[in-house]
């Protein structure tokens, strides 16, 4: 199979038709997306987005009810940014008679969500939003860069960074970060009836499609990647690469043609 060679018309159109169909609020009721649809406030939303994209792997019927408890408590508490400010995590999370070394999703303790909470404390009472954090964070790592020659960095690895050490977040040069670059569509992508675009600082060219299982799998079933390709940050590129063919300017558009087609059963 020959991925180097350019899309052709047919399947450019078969993709464009296949986003079109998918990209909407009715088909991603029961994704981890729906997240985005419970708060109006652009400083709650982003940082209970980042949590339920952290939590997102496994079966959704499994990790939506996580979200939803973790949410649920936040709620209580005058919603998610408050209740990570205020530190009510540490008393609210973890119920009575359980050890914090218990797991609380698969094999995510307790524990190890409390870090993931305690990073976002620090974070919002360092800065006025998540947002605003990332963009500071992002924009020393690209001097830095610059400074020794080196390519931008994706936003990506800009985030992992900020959550150096916590288990929950992915780490690593060669891991895909599916559910981080899942997360900035919802961030970065404008004019989306799912993706909420309020990181409009960064561009939407720049982002990489969130690797998971189907994409691949129609990734590879539609000549886009290699037979042998798997979830790494280098297929996550290529393939994205192939989809700026089709929408140069916002590739991830992609990702709601191969995601949707590939779980639509």
């Amino acid at each position: 199979m020959n991925i180097s060679k350019p899309i052709s018309e047919e399947l450019a159109k078969y993709l464009i038709n296949l986003a079109d169909k998918y990209e909407t609020i009715k088909f991603f009721s029961g994704d981890p997306s729906c997240i985005l649809c419970r708060y109006t406030c652009p400083e709650d939303l982003e940082v209970a987005a980042f949590i339920a994209a952290m939590l997102a792997f496994g079966r959704r019927d499994q990790f939506l009810p996580k979200t939803e408890y973790i949410m649920d408590l936040a709620d209580k508490k005058g919603g998610p940014k408050a209740w990570l400010q205020s530190g009510d995590f540490n008393k609210d999370f973890i119920p009575s008679g359980i050890d914090s070394s218990a797991k609380f999703y698969r094999f995510y303790s307790y524990c190890q969500l409390i870090d993931l909470f305690s990073r976002l404390n620090t974070i919002l009472n360092e800065s006025e939003n998540f947002g605003l954090y990332v963009k500071r964070c992002h924009s020393k790592l690209c001097q830095e860069r610059i400074v020794v020659g080196k390519e931008e960095p994706l936003l990506a690895e800009s985030i992992s960074l900020c959550f150096k050490g916590c288990a929950i977040v992915p780490q690593g040069a060669n891991s895909a970060k599916k559910r981080i670059h899942m997360f900035l569509r919802w961030m970065v992508r404008q004019n989306s009836p799912v993706d909420k675009g309020f990181w409009n600082w960064y561009e939407p060219s720049k982002l990489i499609i969130p690797l998971d299982t189907h994409v691949i799998q129609q990734g590879i079933k539609m000549g886009l990647l290699p037979l042998n390709a798997t979830a790494t940050e280098k297929t996550a590129r290529i393939l994205t690469d192939k989809l700026k063919e089709i929408w140069p300017l916002d590739p991830c558009r992609g990702d709601y043609a191969l995601f949707g087609s590939g779980v639509d059963k």
